[in-house]
């Protein structure tokens, strides 16, 4: 302020200011008492910081809609995406927010935690909070120094906000407790590469566990990325593609750019090199740790204590696609209790899943990665008693069931199992098939280790041990398989009687699947080598076989001619167990070629013996032969009583006889003139035969629909 003088010599009195005005000016002629400003509100800007959307997501359509439907039922609070390292669990959580931005009209949050990263090195919460602060705008010198109360001043801000708070690569629930906010209608969403049980416990998280995607979703994934036109031209490539990524995306991801980068090359170069377990691998690098998986899973792996990497690394080498907590206890040389907690601490961590209690299962990207570390870090000697105790595992496990399905099949002995093997017992018939049941997929792809392996023992004992639970549930493509490769293995044992075996079973099972010319020339090569030695019993099993390979090319009287030739030498013999089979088998050929007198007589026989050993396939077999003679005299109502009771028993033990016994039900029906009934026992036997891939039994039965349609037709 200046005085200076007016026109009329009044004081006049001026401002002057110098420099650049900044913030409040006030003018005023006359002030009395204080002045007060107050400066206006600073309103912070809604924040957006969402990275962007993945550009050619695909699939996932059922997870999204778990999210939406956490979201909806709870209003807000916590939903936990969890998986492995590179099954897309970031790439779904920005998809979904995305396309649900309109719910969170008060902004999105992010931080990355970095529990798994090329640091190495997490995130530490105070610099989370500080991440959150900022993006909700708060000046970096009103921040408080103490933490709680950064975490107070955060909650404090969200508090009646509708938000999304989405925090990314979280390592466990105790990096993420604190940032949660305490408001119902804020929604916060964590991915995880570690399940979270204590997120679920304390906060009634939410948990979507992704897995693999769908064949339909990958194939969806690569036209995005690839274009429809080239992924149309290289159809057989693409499956191969497809098939070595196994859902992964990560792994979708890094085969898809490295096929755009490279758009004049053929897609069948790429698929050559995954199907080389040597490159594959590296096949799966981009050449940055963010996309190469190999990375991306280390760094999981490097979380694993000592105990847990071994066992992560020995899963690796395992064969079967899926661990009870038995076959790994053998594996891993432990008990089961101590198997358990090892398994739970891997799943925990997404390195395997729990998918049926005491069940895990280890995406084949991630045993590839594990068999690779086992490879680096395990000596061979501990790889190879691992492998060793394994294989026991199942081969002795497997004979023991097969006992309980059949208890007349001579025994193989074996030796001793490895050391630290723990083969499971079993107590009876029903334990066995649930057992054969939930291990077919491991016995099979230990076989075939063992193929592999050029273990021709192995190969031999495995098919032999399976040979039973095959026939009877009807896994005839697999046992035509199995066969061909023991007879292969026996060829190297120097043992005629293990190659006389595999030729008669093996022909055995082609002819059930429909191809008897070939089934006639193993069986009488089979025969003859039988023929020069002293084992009547096997040679009796060999005419049976051919029996049955004749009867399939509708040669009654050759087919006849065998079966008795057996009948005579099982009671040279004197094995009763199988003369009421042969009995059983003479019956049916006399009664296909009109001797029913004879036909009652030699079924009425089987029927004897088999009840007098509590043989329950085989009563099951001769009252099904019953019904037939009874079918084929005119007596349908007969004939349907006796395959009643046949199915009775046939029913949970023998699959393959049991689709015979449904056929015939529906010839008795359609005979009586009841269409309807034979069109659903037709429909139903067809349905088994596909099943067990019969080709020419099911082609018979959909001939006779086509005939004689019923009501529903």
């Amino acid at each position: 302020m200046v005085l200076g003088k007016s026109g009329g010599g009044e004081p006049e009195v001026r401002n002057e200011i110098n420099g650049s005005p900044s913030g409040h000016v006030l003018q005023a002629g006359t002030i009395t008492g204080d002045v007060y400003l107050n400066s206006a509100v600073k309103q912070a800007p809604i924040p957006r910081q969402l990275p962007p959307a993945p550009p050619w997501f695909a699939g996932r359509e059922r997870e999204s809609a778990m999210m939406t439907a956490a979201l909806d039922d709870s209003g807000g609070p916590v939903t936990a995406v969890v998986g492995s390292g590179g099954i897309g669990k970031t790439s779904l959580a920005l998809h979904w927010a995305h396309r649900n931005l309109d719910r969170f009209p008060d902004g999105q949050l992010y931080v990355d935690l970095r529990a798994h990263s090329p640091s190495g090195r997490p995130m530490e919460l105070a610099t989370a909070v500080r991440c959150l602060l900022d993006g909700l705008g708060v000046d970096h010198h009103s921040i408080p120094a103490d933490f709680d109360a950064q975490v107070g001043r955060y909650r404090s801000l969200v508090a009646g906000r509708r938000m999304l708070v989405l925090l990314d690569n979280v390592r466990d629930a105790a990096q993420v407790t604190a940032l949660l906010p305490d408001n119902r209608m804020c929604t916060t969403l964590v991915t995880s590469r570690n399940r979270l049980d204590g997120l679920v416990i304390s906060v009634g998280a939410r948990t979507v566990p992704l897995t693999g995607m769908s064949g339909a979703d990958a194939h969806a994934l690569l036209v995005r990325r690839l274009g429809e036109a080239r992924v149309e031209a290289e159809p057989d490539a693409v499956t191969v593609l497809e098939e070595y990524c196994a859902g992964m995306p990560l792994a979708l991801a890094i085969v898809a750019g490295r096929a755009s980068a490279h758009p004049s090359f053929p897609l069948s170069a790429l698929a050559d090199e995954l199907r080389d377990a040597t490159t594959r691998v590296d096949a799966f690098d981009a050449g940055d740790p963010t996309t190469s998986l190999a990375s991306v899973l280390s760094w999981s792996y490097d979380a694993l204590t000592q105990e847990q990497a071994r066992a992560f690394e020995l899963i690796g080498l395992a064969p079967a696609p899926n661990l009870s907590v038995n076959l790994g206890a053998s594996l891993l040389d432990l008990s089961t209790t101590k198997t358990r907690s090892v398994l739970r601490a891997l799943d925990r961590l997404s390195l395997v899943r729990e998918y049926q209690p005491d069940r895990w299962r280890m995406h084949d990207l991630v045993r590839l990665y594990a068999a690779n570390r086992a490879e680096q870090g395990a000596t061979p000697d501990l790889r190879d008693a691992a492998v060793r105790r394994f294989v026991d595992h199942y081969l002795h496990t497997a004979l023991a069931c097969d006992a309980e399905l059949d208890g007349g099949r001579v025994p193989i002995v074996l030796d001793d199992p490895e050391p630290g093997c723990r083969p499971e017992p079993v107590a009876d018939r029903e334990s066995a098939l649930v057992w054969f049941s939930a291990e077919h997929g491991g016995l099979l792809a230990t076989r075939q280790l063992a193929v592999r392996r050029n273990d021709h023992l192995a190969v031999w004992r495995f098919t032999w041990a399976l040979h039973t639970f095959h026939w009877q549930q009807g896994h005839f493509l697999e046992q035509v398989a199995g066969w061909r490769s023991a007879l292969a293995a026996a060829e190297h044992l120097d043992d005629p009687v293990a190659t006389v075996l595999a030729r008669r079973l093996l022909g055995s099972s082609i002819a059930r699947i429909g191809e008897p010319e070939e089934a006639v020339e193993h069986l009488l090569i089979a025969l003859t080598i039988t023929e020069g030695t002293a084992d009547v019993e096997n040679q009796a099993h060999t005419h049976r076989a051919l029996a049955r390979a004749w009867e399939r090319l509708r040669d009654d009287e050759k087919a006849l001619a065998h079966a008795k030739s057996a009948l005579d030498l099982y009671c040279s013999a004197r094995v009763p167990r199988h003369e009421a089979d042969a009995l059983d088998l003479v019956s049916r050929y006399e009664t296909r070629l009109g001797r029913f007198a004879d036909a009652e007589a030699h079924c009425s026989d089987a029927l004897v013996l088999y009840r007098s050993h509590r043989n329950v396939d085989g009563e099951a077999t001769t009252l099904d032969s019953l019904g037939y003679l009874a079918h084929r005299t005119g007596d349908d109502r007969g004939a349907l009583e006796f395959y009643r009771r046949a199915l009775d028993l046939f029913h949970g033990r023998n699959a393959s006889h049991e689709a015979q016994t449904v056929e015939r039900v529906g010839d008795a029906h359609a005979r009586l003139g009841e269409a309807d009934a034979a069109d659903t026992a037709w429909r139903r036997a067809l349905a088994l035969y596909d099943g067990q891939q019969r080709v020419e039994d099911a082609d018979r039965v959909r001939a006779r629909l086509a005939d004689h349609p019923g009501e529903r037709a």
